[in-house]
This record gives structure tokens, sequence and C-alpha cells, in this order.
């Protein structure tokens, strides 16, 4: 069951970084191109952006480098309500960096900069114990299962928020190329405490533990540990599942613009709304995704519920 939000934060760990975009498609930057940015980034970022955008409290766990891409990120996490405090700011290694192109597929290359960065150096500080200690809510993205450290950090965690009443979320955002027998164990480790659940296509499957299983398949394993689930669809939905509940919810049309952030905003709306007893969550999430890839850069549609229900009102579900 999820936390109500008076209870305390929702709070997750993870990479703070820029994002840096070539105008025009093409494949990688074998050559000089036109650039645009830098954009505020990084998924668990995104996250907490729109869980505070929403109307929720919210923070972050993470490293920043002493730059102007640092207090870009922080700034903009600032004015959107979040909880800044337990981000640190690292004295010699710069901020994240992923430059972006798009392939005329709509398939993208990416050039990173994280673990030799600010974003690679997390850590358990004072700060970051004491935003855990007051947290509500904690939600734990797949790719911190592939970094030592970072796992280290959400061990710590996970029983400090559990103890107190709070609640787990797990989005796997994994591909199975990454799934080590390490990786595999961690997230089941997750899988088996948390109490929602936002896989996106043949995650539903990783986070079952069964690759070659159906969607119903995969379903019915995880509602006997999970007991809610939303999968996410892309431009064709979502829908919700538990013990005795199906929901379907159609997508929104729009024309996209940038699809980065997509998820994590829909994820971040969908759990803020529940925790709040906001209506309609599922719609809500939807059309916070579906907002959000109508602009440049990965948060810049995150949208408040203001946003977000005239949004819906001037929106027909495809």
């Amino acid at each position: 069951m999820l936390s109500s939000d008076t209870l305390g934060p929702t709070i997750t760990f993870g990479e703070i970084l820029v994002e840096i975009m070539a105008t025009t498609p093409g494949h990688g930057f074998g050559q000089a191109l036109d650039l645009r940015g830098p954009f505020a980034s990084g998924a668990p970022a995104i996250f907490i952006s729109q869980c505070a955008r929403l109307g929720g409290q919210a923070g972050i766990v993470a490293c920043v480098g002493d730059d102007d891409f640092g207090r870009l990120n922080t700034d903009r996490l600032r004015a959107d309500g979040a909880d800044v405090s337990a981000v640190s700011i690292h004295p010699t290694l710069p901020t994240g960096t992923a430059f972006v192109r798009y392939r005329p597929d709509k398939g993208r290359d990416f050039v990173f900069n994280i673990a030799h960065s600010a974003a690679g150096q997390i850590a358990m500080t004072d700060a970051a114990r004491a935003l855990v200690a007051r947290a509500g809510h904690l939600h734990v993205m797949g790719s911190a299962f592939a970094i030592p450290h970072l796992w280290a950090l959400l061990q710590e965690a996970i029983p400090v928020v559990k103890a107190r009443g709070g609640s787990l979320s797990l989005d796997p955002n994994l591909r199975k190329e990454l799934m080590t027998p390490d990786t595999a164990a961690r997230l089941a480790q997750v899988v088996a405490q948390a109490d929602l659940l936002l896989p996106s296509g043949s995650e539903l499957q990783l986070a079952a533990g069964l690759p070659e299983a159906s969607e119903a398949e995969a379903v019915a394993a995880l509602l006997a540990v999970v007991p809610e689930i939303v999968l996410k669809r892309g431009d064709q939905g979502a829908t919700l599942f538990t013990a005795d509940t199906r929901i379907d919810q159609p997508a929104f049309a729009v024309t996209e613009v940038d699809p980065t952030g997509a998820g994590d905003c829909f994820g971040a709306a969908y759990l803020t709304a529940r925790r709040l007893g906001l209506a309609n969550p599922l719609q809500l999430a939807a059309a916070a995704g579906a907002r959000n890839v109508t602009c440049l850069g990965p948060m810049e549609g995150a949208g408040t519920l203001a946003d977000l229900t005239r949004f819906i009102a001037e929106k027909d579900p495809t």
C-alpha cells in the first residue's frame, strides 16, 4: 500500500546531468553540429521534478559539480519545489553530461560522461541520511542495480523508509543485456518489497524473472508479490493491474518533439497523484507523459496539476 504524502517526501537516488541535443537528425557526432541546451536532466531528477511540480513533497540524493551545469540543475529542481539538501557538490569533478542526436528513424545516439563525473560520486552523506530519515516513499530506478556503490546506498535506505511506514516503488528501467546474475538478484530483492511497479514493455517480464513469459503470465506472477502494477505502453497508453482490477488508459494524441523523460514524468505523476489522493491518477500520468514529449528538453514539459488538468480538457484520448 502506498503511503500518504503526509508521512514524508518521495525520494530517489541517482544521476543529475545536463543534456545537450543536436538540432539536426543524423548518426552520431562525427562532425561539427549545431547544438541546443544545456537542459536539466537525469532520469531520477526528471522524476523528482514532476513529483514536486504536481504538488508532492519530493527530494533527491545526488551529486553535481561546482559548475554552471550543476547550478542549472539544482536551481531548476529548487524552483520546482524539490528538496535538494542532499545534492552534494563535488569540488573538482564536472557535472555529468549527455550529448544526444536523433537518428532519422527516431532512434538516438548518445555520448555520456556519468561514471567519471560528479554524477558517479553519489554518497550517503549526513544530509542524505537526514532526507532518508524523513522520507515517506522511496522510488528506485533499475539502472541503480548495475552500480555497486549506489546499490549499497539503496540497501541502507530501503529498510529505513519501510520501518517508518513508508512505501517503495520501482521502475525497472533495464534492458535484458544488462541482466547479470548480480543485477537480477538485486532486481528480485526490490520487487519483493515493492508496493508499486512501473515497467515498460519487456521490463515487465524481467521484473517477474520470466523473460519468455506472456504479458498475462508475467502480471500474474508479479501480482503474487507486488500489489500494484502500472504497465507503460508509450503511445498505446498504459494499464493498471491489481489483484481485482484492470484499467486501460488510452494515450493522448500529441505531436512528439522530444520523448526523453516521458516515462519518468508518467511514473512520477501516477505515484504523486496516488500519494496525494488525487482523482484519476492513471489519466493524470498519461497526460504528464504526453505533455512532456511536446517540449524540447527532458523535463521542460513536466506539468503542475493545473497544467495537466488543462491538457486533459483540451485533448481527446486516442
